[in-house]
């Protein structure tokens, strides 16, 4: 069972229904009996200070993800999204937020997963799983299989 908690911590609406049905499509393929993860959609200030806080990097970011719990039986961990990333990183890759902070959603599922994007190789692997997800949810995402999108 997967379970996700859901928190919209910023002052737009936010759908909620795609973004935990993705994390639990991810998730499926872990091997741990109970999973539960906590999902929040933020504003650049707050994820700015988590990645200073937690990972000491001083900028806004797009997602960021923890894995808090990894044993044979059960998983945890957290995925935090900027929705104002998202909103000005749509513009740019010419879609719609809801589908940038999807495409978000997904990458911090697949780190908890176990997927990095550390070299190219691993970047490779990574973009053709977020492309898998997304084609899912009927998303093409138009940025280049070898564009970092900002990850």
């Amino acid at each position: 069972m997967i379970d996700v908690e859901f928190a919209n911590r910023q002052s737009q609406p936010v759908d909620a229904r795609p973004l935990i049905e993705a994390v639990r499509r991810v998730l499926a393929h872990c091997e741990a009996e109970q999973a539960t993860v906590s999902l929040a959609v933020v504003s650049d200030p707050e994820i700015h200070e988590i990645n200073r806080r937690f990972l000491a990097h001083d900028e806004p970011t797009d997602v960021i993800s923890f894995v808090l719990e990894d044993t044979a039986t059960q998983f945890t961990g957290e995925i935090v999204v900027s929705l104002d990333t998202a909103a000005r990183e749509a513009v740019h890759y010419g879609w719609s937020v809801e589908a940038e902070l999807l495409l978000y959603v997904i990458h911090g599922a697949l780190h908890l997963a176990g997927y990095d994007d550390t070299s190219p190789a691993l970047q490779a692997e990574m973009r053709a799983q977020e492309r898998r997800y997304l084609q899912e949810f009927g998303l093409t995402p138009s940025y280049a299989s070898d564009d970092d999108h900002g990850q």
